[in-house]
Formats: C-alpha cells, sequence, structure tokens
C-alpha cells in the first residue's frame, strides 16, 4: 500500500473528523440553510457535473458494462433536477435532533432527558450510483453529521464533481468546507484505509454489490450498518386478481431494472400457474426479460413465439444460483409454488430481507405473507418499486437497510443519529 494514500485518506478522516465538531453544534435553521444551498448549487451547476458523467459514461461503455449498471451511472437533467429536489425536501423535514425521546426523574430527584445527537463522522463507500454523493452529503449535513465520501471508480468524476460542488456551498455559507470530504483517488487501497479508522470514522456505510458490502462487514474496524442487495420476489396467490397482477410485476421488473428494488423472482401458485404463467411470460417476453424458469414453469410457457429472439431463447431452466441471484437487468426467475406456506418458505430462504410482495385478494393470506415474511419492506397488492426514503415520506435517503440492528429499511435522517442522556440534578450524590 503507498503512504501517500494511507496518509492522505487519513488526513482527510481527521479534518472531516474535526469539521464535525463544529457541525455538531449548527443550529436547526444553520443545516436547513445548507442543504437548501447545497440543492441550489446543484441546479446552478448541472452542465459541469453532466460533462464529467458523460466522461464516465463513455469509458463505463467502452469498458462494456452492463445496461443496468449503465442506468445506474447515468445523470441526465431530470436526475439531476430530481437530486436537487430531494435535499430540498429534505432540509424542510422536521429536526432530527435534539428530539426529546424521553423525560422524567430518576433516583433521588435528577431530572433525566434522552434526546438525539449526531453520529459524528459518517463514511460511505458506494459503487455506480452519483446520485448518493448528493443523497449521502444532505442527509450528513442535515443530521449535524460531517461525511467522508468514497465513490466507486466507474462514476469517479461525476462524484467528484458534485462533491465539490457540494463542498463550494457550504463554504459559501462559512460551514467548515472539510464538512463534506471525498477520496479522489481510484485506488482500492484507499477503501482499507478508510475502514481501518476507527476511533476517527463513527460508522461506516457500505452501499453496493453484495462484494462491496461483504469486503466491509469482514474488514472494517469501524461499526458498518449494512445496506443490503435487493433479490426481491412478488408472490401471485391463488386469489389474484390477474389483470392487476400483470401491471404490477412488469413495473416491478422492468420500470428501472438496475435498482435494488426492482423484483428479482417470481413465484406463482400452482392452483392457477396453467392459465396465468403463459399470460405474465408472454408480457414479460415482450418486454424484453429473459426467464429463468423452473421445470413447469418452462412446460408451461412453451414454444410461444415471444421466447426467441434473434434465434436465441428467452426462457432457460432455472438453476439454484438463480433462485437467491439479484440480476439487475432484464432478467427474471420464475417458480411454480404448491401455495402461501411454500411461498413464504421460498422467500425467508433465498430472500435478502429488502422488499416482497404478495398479489392476493385473500385478506387472511395478505397478513399472513406481511407477518411471516422476513423483510425491511412487506406488500399486499403493489409493486416492490416504492422502498424509497423520498417514496416513505423520509427525502433522501443514505440507502436500504436489510440488517436489524440500528437501522431497518430506507434509513436517513433520524437514522444517522444516536442518543445523550442529559442529566441536571441540584446536588445529588448517590446513596
Amino acid at each position: 500500500m503507498a503512504t501517500s494514500i494511507e496518509d492522505m485518506v487519513i488526513e482527510r478522516a481527521k479534518a472531516a473528523k474535526e469539521a464535525s465538531r463544529h457541525l455538531g453544534f449548527a443550529s436547526n435553521e444553520t443545516r436547513q440553510a445548507a442543504v437548501h444551498a447545497m440543492a441550489a448549487a446543484l441546479r446552478a451547476r448541472t452542465p459541469e457535473i453532466l460533462q464529467a458523467n458523460e466522461f464516465d459514461m463513455q469509458q463505463a461503455q467502452e469498458q462494456g458494462i452492463a445496461a443496468g449498471l449503465l442506468d445506474r451511472l447515468l445523470l441526465t437533467p431530470e436526475r439531476m433536477a430530481a437530486m436537487a429536489d430531494a435535499l430540498d425536501s429534505l432540509a424542510e423535514l422536521p429536526d432530527p435532533v435534539g428530539r426529546v425521546l424521553e423525560h422524567r426523574t430518576i433516583s433521588q430527584g435528577l431530572d433525566l432527558t434522552k434526546v438525539s445527537v449526531p453520529l459524528g463522522l459518517v463514511a460511505m463507500v458506494y459503487e455506480a450510483r452519483p446520485n448518493v454523493t448528493a443523497d449521502a452529503a444532505g442527509i450528513c449535513i442535515r443530521t449535524g453529521n460531517a461525511c467522508i465520501l468514497r465513490g466507486g471508480s466507474l462514476a469517479q468524476h461525476s462524484c467528484v464533481a458534485i462533491a465539490h460542488v457540494l463542498s463550494d456551498a457550504l463554504e459559501a455559507l462559512g460551514l467548515p468546507r472539510d464538512a463534506l470530504s471525498i477520496i479522489e483517488t481510484t485506488d482500492r487501497a484507499a477503501t482499507g484505509v478508510l475502514m481501518a479508522q476507527r476511533g476517527i470514522v463513527d460508522v461506516l456505510i457500505p452501499r453496493g454489490g453484495a462484494g462491496l458490502i461483504q469486503r466491509c462487514v469482514r474488514e472494517s474496524l469501524v461499526p458498518v450498518i449494512e445496506t443490503g442487495t435487493g433479490n426481491c420476489h412478488i408472490y401471485v396467490h391463488e386469489s389474484a386478481n390477474l389483470s392487476q397482477a400483470i401491471p404490477i410485476i412488469l413495473n416491478a421488473k422492468t420500470q428501472r431494472v438496475g435498482v435494488c428494488n426492482a423484483a428479482e423472482s417470481l413465484l406463482v401458485d400452482e392452483a392457477i400457474a396453467g392459465s396465468f404463467i403463459p399470460e405474465i411470460a408472454r408480457a414479460l417476453l415482450e418486454a424484453g426479460v429473459l426467464l429463468h424458469g423452473d421445470e413447469r414453469s418452462c412446460k408451461l410457457i412453451g414454444d410461444m413465439p415471444e421466447a426467441t429472439r434473434d434465434g436465441e431463447s428467452l426462457v432457460v431452466r432455472a438453476t439454484e444460483d438463480d433462485w437467491g441471484r439479484e440480476y439487475l437487468a432484464l432478467e427474471m426467475s420464475i417458480k411454480v409454488v404448491s401455495g402461501l406456506r411454500e411461498a413464504i418458505h421460498h422467500i425467508n430462504c433465498y430472500g435478502t430481507g429488502h422488499s416482497e410482495s404478495i398479489l392476493a385478494e385473500d385478506t387472511d393470506a395478505c397478513e399472513q405473507f406481511l407477518l411471516e415474511v422476513d423483510a425491511s419492506a412487506v406488500y399486499a397488492n403493489a409493486s416492490t418499486r416504492f422502498t424509497d426514503g423520498g417514496e416513505f415520506g423520509l427525502g433522501a435517503e443514505i440507502g436500504i437497510s436489510t440488517q436489524k440492528l440500528h437501522a431497518r429499511g430506507p434509513f436517513a435522517a433520524e437514522a444517522l443519529t444516536t442518543t445523550k442522556y442529559v442529566l441536571r440534578g441540584s446536588g445529588q450524590v448517590r446513596p
């Protein structure tokens, strides 16, 4: 490992830690103004950010990067506007810092108040999602936390451009520029150095593929909030409204394939499989989806004309690996199940704890599914694509957590605070 990289990362981390101490005492009004200024800066400097993104896109296309990842990498004027709007919405949310969570009198008349406070310095390691730069920075500043960001090499120019624009906005308001720092090298060694900064970095949040997340979980000395991959399922129960089911499944699979809340697996009740699987298969095939079917699904799909394109089959037999795969592409596994019990078991076995949906008009089946499926978000009669901080009314999010400690599901401002007990006395001593 080059010493210069280690020195650079440690220097950046220490400067950000110092900035976190100043930002942690900033008023709600100051932090709101900062996030609004960041949004305004994104709008004003959109052209230079898009230019940086165009360079990243060209390099990614030359490397033959898959379409789903290219979609994650791409910035457009509309996406830039959405990023800025998300920051403005975030700024107007109730202050997550200084909330009184508990207030009571304890032994000997001591007055105890439990309040929310910033975590301190948040490190974010992520892959080809330049919008995460703005989301992470905005949430951290809104909650009084400094942040140090480490974007992926594919999105390096985009992430650095966004970070510089946002840092300029903070500095113009008189806030420490180091409150928002980005590691500009693409050397993987920098991530390892960042993960070793226990005592300087208060929490590390990885956002990306399973490889990145597992590396952070295995190697980080800094506490990790794990954002998970999304092997999301839709189960079509025998009581489902089938005309409603098709648009829900198409939305969940095809609206945007490179996101973690896209559906990757379809389970169909055997009671309706004979009529429904050919129908939904035709709709998915027409949308360009490659289907990985179990034996019964493949037989039911048969040799329909839509199953072949340019001489290649769009229907293949699923392997064991397919049940647990996050495709992030126009691909989907299909399995026939014997009923609700098998569907729940399959999801709990192969799912990643992200988002799962049942389509059913039987309310008892819906409630059993919602109760027994182990995931951060469970749906009845809706697309999984709603698992998003903005859609949940949380503003910009920092990720979707699939773990169970500290934060679960879309986590935004409140998840980046911890608690402090404040005790006020009048001379008490413990007897």
